[in-house]
């Protein structure tokens, strides 16, 4: 059963981020800019749709989780001023102005959190998958199934932010395949303890859903701001609808 588990999540893994990576790297690179919008939407609705509702769902203490909601939106606001006080240290005194990429640079931060959210929140779906084939080894296939279905549009999203902060499309690709890793180990552990990991998992649920939120407001919505034109707003408001209603779409496929 090990190793059933462990395939699934490698599988579920691969077959997310490839077929994230083959629409990020094709339609949506040329304007991945503009594609951040559509980032935002993604991000919001997997947490705020998505994972959240999961976790509160759970039985979990409503303030406790709200409680971690809290320190993992503050814990990655430190994050940032410490990523923020290195990148400024690095330029001080430096003499050049910002180049035609600053904004990117400034954006490469957000690149690092949006990793650390996509393994807690891979290393999550690594236990479910561990605990529905525990139950009975056809549920582990269709949870895995699942989760393919939520991960891809969250891939997405993961590549758009990679790529506006300045990732390569092969170091962007290596780094977003190596958090599904994370998923394993979680399967591996969740296989290990069984029911022991079921009430620390909406607790990571709402970790991973404070920093894609944290992201979204804090790093991509103000490089929306500086385009305030009113067809670029309309154009914004759109995608960020499209990505709300991709998650929607694909999260009921995946019920």
């Amino acid at each position: 059963m090990l190793w059933s588990i462990i395939a699934a999540n490698l599988l579920a893994g691969l077959v997310s981020v490839s077929c994230a990576a083959l629409l990020s790297f094709g339609l949506l690179a040329s304007v991945v800019r503009r594609m951040v919008s559509y980032s935002v939407g993604l991000l919001l609705a997997t947490s705020l749709l998505h994972a959240l509702p999961e976790a509160f769902e759970s039985g979990a203490d409503a303030r406790a989780l709200f409680a971690t909601l809290l320190a993992g939106l503050l814990g990655f606001f430190l994050l940032e001023k410490l990523t923020l006080l290195r990148h400024s240290h690095h330029h001080e005194g430096d003499g050049h102005g910002h180049s035609h990429g600053h904004d990117a640079d400034e954006a490469g931060k957000s690149g690092w959190m949006i990793l650390l959210g996509d393994g807690l929140h891979n290393f999550v779906d690594g236990i479910l998958v561990a605990a529905a084939f525990s139950t009975d080894p056809q549920l582990g296939i269709v949870t895995a199934a699942a989760i393919v279905a939520h991960e891809i549009p969250q891939e997405i999203g993961d590549f758009i932010v990679l790529l506006n902060a300045g990732f390569s499309k092969m170091r962007a690709l290596i780094y977003n395949f190596s958090s599904t890793l994370a998923a394993v180990a979680g399967g591996v552990l969740g296989y290990l303890l069984l029911g022991g990991l079921s009430g620390v998992i909406p607790y990571l649920l709402v970790l991973a859903s404070s920093s894609f939120i944290y992201i979204a407001v804090s790093d991509l919505m103000p490089q929306m701001q500086k385009r305030p034109e009113a067809r670029e707003t309309l154009i914004q408001s759109l995608l960020v609808a499209a990505g709300i209603g991709t998650v929607l779409l694909l999260t009921q496929a995946g019920h």
